[in-house]
């Protein structure tokens, strides 16, 4: 079996999402980098899935925030306790909308809309290992560095992909 972190490939845009996990997506991102945090979204993890909002800071701090905007999309949802494997703190992050006594209270907690967002419960920290963090923050790396290229040259990644 292939390590998936050493890939030289850039993954397929994100699928298209409802208009309220795109405003929630946004508010969270916008809300990490007035943190200090950069920020990539659906990136694909060694496990092989993909993490909605991954946030990385100068220190190295690695988050992951699942978005969910209603109640089914929490429901249907089960993955969201592996992401803890690749983050030193794991969040979700919802709409006003929906009721948040749903969410797990060993997650942090963000209530986000497309204008920013405000962490109403902290994560609690749960340190990667150093090897676990350089690969996530390879993957991190290397993922937008490849979306900033597909930008500047759109023809030149063609069917590239991270993992």
């Amino acid at each position: 079996m292939s390590d998936p972190d050493a890939s030289d490939a850039a993954p397929p845009p994100p699928p298209t999402r409802p208009e309220e996990t795109l405003a929630v997506t946004r508010g969270v991102r916008r809300h990490l980098i007035r943190l200090g945090f950069a920020v990539v979204e659906e990136l694909p993890l060694a496990s092989g899935r993909r993490a909605d909002v991954v946030a990385i800071n100068e220190r190295g701090d690695v988050w992951i925030v699942e978005v969910k905007s209603s109640v089914e999309d929490f429901r249907a949802d089960q993955k969201w306790p592996f992401y803890r494997l690749h983050s030193d703190r794991l969040f979700f992050a919802t709409s006003p909308r929906v009721p948040l006594e749903i969410f797990p209270e060993d997650c942090g907690l963000i209530l986000a809309d497309a204008h920013g967002g405000e962490i109403l419960r902290e994560a609690p920290e749960h340190r990667l290992a150093a090897a676990t963090r350089k690969a996530v923050t390879l993957r991190f790396a290397r993922l937008a560095a490849l979306r900033l290229h597909g930008l500047i040259d759109p023809g030149i990644l063609g069917n590239v992909e991270i993992g």
